[in-house]
């Protein structure tokens, strides 16, 4: 039995199965075969045997489409052949009367060396047919000119073929939660991020994914610039001398402060102006900072890279002996990407551990909110002991609600509760107690937190209840098995999940699809230039056809644009006349810290988030009134629901007919599809620029 049948079964709801189908040694290829009698053996209840065969029959509907784009790719790259020359098509003035190359004289050199295989052989893997076509793409690349349009176009379309489309998952968390430990096991690097005698620092992002260059694995270490570090010494030099007679126990921005200028410069700082503390002496193990560069760090395992950029992202949980004079660099790190090779999980997928709030840091503030906003998915990780009555967790979700859910690309909430194995072990109990006081304590878990997702109206006025999911796991009990089974951990399910965001960025279909259709035009073009066929007729119906499905669009966003100002009106009427919500913030007269409250939150650009965990932001307080008054159009206009659509599904529902045209015009069938493959691109692109 291989991860592949694993998963799909964990996928399907089926996990009940995994023992039996591990026992059958059913893998990956028997799995595709299956016949009916088979999996009535296998499988001898209605219930299950009903459910397994509706989606291994969807399984393979899916591969039988996956491999006609492939046989689509065979059949355009034949008919280059026959046409002896591909480059021929888009021939340039300047090539006029030239030796032909050694490919022109000989059309067989444009085989790749993987050719001689055909794409259609059963268990032909998918690095070889991505090789195949990339080999006959990068030789198209090559042998194109630039001095015409058209041939500018197609290499630019080429290129595109590269760019790598990327599902973030943002995770969030306190540290001690357990998000590294469930990292860590999810993608199978047990000792890939640093734990236990080190604290993760609350501003450095670290993003997680494939190392698709190379085998090896790599850290990128990107600073913030020397400018805006000289600007928070400042800053810190300024609240720690206003604070020199105060109380300072309790008070966030002063332990803060202390703790960055600590981690940097151990106790030096105490004796040095801010225009001492930057000079170069301090940064000679980070010349990159200076520099204004990118460091990279590149290390044959994952524990060797993690002992090496620790100091870049996590502290010394207590300052002991032997560490005075170890700096850590952390204060100055803006994101450290971390590359892993060859794991299946990350290909397609980057996992993004955020802090829970923005930063004093104004580059580093950009960058987190445009990572929060952009993630398909977010995870908030807290402990399962105190999971429905986690203020941390709970305030992280509501601060970043508005971020995720109106304006933002989030899709799924995934409320994780880790260490579920932590129950009482005692020698009293058997190996069976214990797994049913863990399962009963999952499920009840599971019930509190859904509970208080559907009292926290900041949050599920974003987010419905499907797109809420719970989940309960062991990354502990994942690696060990002591009393329970990988299923039950649920880390196969979050790995399940990731499996499945990559099979939805696919590199070999998108690619695939991509070069088929360019190969197409180029083909096209080719018989266009011979005389072959006449594009007029046609030219006339897509012209009618895109002025008709543009005029339906226009009509959308002119509709919905109506709508917004219709409701801002309304907003700015009460947020005229209706000072409440500001009194609430500002009316603290009895409490003696509120000024400094204040201070903090004006200085970190209207946001603070306090020892308690309490997330104070300013800004969405002034503006509340006008958000409050679009949320309910907005959430109609750009739902969250991965099954609806912007505008009212106008945008998805946009097509020029080609099938049909393709049926009636055969004469340019090779354009019509390049079309096909471009026109959802380029109508978000038009969306885009209204």
């Amino acid at each position: 039995m291989d991860d592949f049948v694993r998963n799909k079964l964990v996928e399907w709801g089926l996990s009940e199965l995994v023992e039996k189908f591990k026992d059958e040694q059913i893998d990956a290829e028997s799995l595709r075969v299956l016949d009916d009698r088979e999996i009535d053996n296998l499988i001898p209840k209605a219930g299950p045997r009903v459910k397994f065969k509706n989606n291994l029959k969807l399984l393979k509907e899916e591969q039988n489409s996956n491999q006609e784009t492939v046989n689509s790719v065979q059949q355009c790259e034949q008919e280059h052949e026959e046409a002896a020359d591909v480059v021929q098509v888009l021939p340039s003035t300047s090539d006029t009367g030239k030796r032909k190359s050694d490919v022109q004289s000989n059309p067989s050199r444009l085989q790749s060396p993987a050719k001689q295989q055909r794409l259609s052989m059963p268990g032909f893997e998918e690095s070889i047919i991505l090789s195949d076509v990339k080999n006959t793409m990068t030789f198209v690349h090559a042998r194109l000119n630039d001095q015409d349009k058209l041939s500018a176009f197609l290499k630019k379309k080429i290129s595109d073929l590269e760019i790598d489309k990327r599902e973030l998952v943002g995770v969030f968390g306190k540290t001690g939660a357990g998000k590294s430990s469930l990292i860590n096991a999810i993608i199978k690097e047990k000792n890939l991020l640093p734990s236990g005698s080190v604290n993760a620092c609350t501003s450095v992002m670290t993003k997680v994914e494939a190392n698709t260059r190379s085998s090896k694995y790599e850290a990128e270490i990107e600073f913030i610039t020397k400018e805006e570090w000289n600007d928070e010494l400042w800053s810190f030099h300024q609240l720690l001398d206003n604070n020199e007679n105060q109380e300072k126990e309790g008070d966030d921005d002063y332990r803060d402060a202390v703790e960055k200028l600590t981690a940097l410069y151990g106790e030096e700082w105490k004796e040095k102006s801010s225009e001492n503390l930057m000079e170069n002496k301090y940064f000679k193990e980070i010349p990159e900072f200076l520099q204004s560069r990118r460091k990279i760090l590149r290390c044959e395992s994952a524990n060797e890279l993690s002992a090496q950029f620790v100091k870049y992202t996590r502290s010394e949980s207590k300052q002991g002996e032997g560490n005075e004079g170890k700096k850590w660099f952390w204060p100055l790190v803006k994101c450290v990407t971390v590359r892993v090779p060859n794991n299946p999980f990350l290909q397609h997928v980057t996992l993004v551990d955020l802090p829970g709030n923005g930063d004093c840091n104004k580059s580093r503030d950009q960058m987190w909110k445009g990572i929060v906003g952009d993630c398909s998915t977010v995870w908030i990780v807290t402990e399962i002991n105190r999971a429905a009555s986690d203020k941390a967790a709970w305030g992280i979700l509501e601060s970043v609600s508005s971020l995720i859910g109106n304006g933002g690309e989030c899709q799924q909430i995934h409320f994780i509760c880790t260490k579920s194995d932590l129950v009482d072990d005692s020698d009293d109990l058997s190996s069976a107690d214990i797994h049913d006081q863990i399962i009963k304590r999952n499920i009840q878990a599971k019930d509190g937190v859904r509970k208080e997702f559907n009292k926290r109206s900041k949050i599920n006025k974003h987010f419905t209840d499907d797109s809420f999911k719970v989940f309960t796991v062991s990354s502990k009990e994942f690696l060990k098995g002591k009393h329970l089974s990988p299923e039950e951990t649920e880390i196969t399910k979050l790995q399940g999940f990731l499996q499945d965001l990559n099979d939805c960025h696919s590199e070999t279909v998108n690619y695939v699809n991509g070069a088929y259709g360019i190969l197409s035009l180029i083909e096209g073009a080719r018989r266009r230039k011979e005389g072959v066929g006449k594009a007029d007729d046609v030219c006339k119906v897509l012209e009618k056809n895109m002025t008709e499905q543009l005029d339906q669009v226009k009509k959308a966003v002119e509709k919905a644009i109506k709508d917004f100002e219709q409701c801002l009106t309304e907003g700015v009427k009460n947020s005229k006349t209706s000072e409440e919500k500001l009194k609430s913030f500002l009316d603290r007269d009895q409490e003696p810290s509120f000024f400094k409250t204040l201070e903090a939150v004006v200085w970190k650009y209207g946001i603070h988030q306090t020892k308690k965990g309490e997330q104070i932001n300013l800004n969405t307080v002034l503006a509340s009134c006008l958000t409050d008054s679009i949320d309910e159009e907005f959430r109609k206009t750009f739902p969250n629901d991965v099954k609806g659509g912007s505008f009212n599904g106008v945008i998805s529902r946009f097509s020029l007919d080609t099938k049909s045209l393709i049926q009636k015009y055969q004469d340019v069938k090779l354009q019509l599809i390049f079309l096909q493959t471009e026109v959802q691109d380029e109508t978000i692109q038009f969306v885009s620029s209204l």
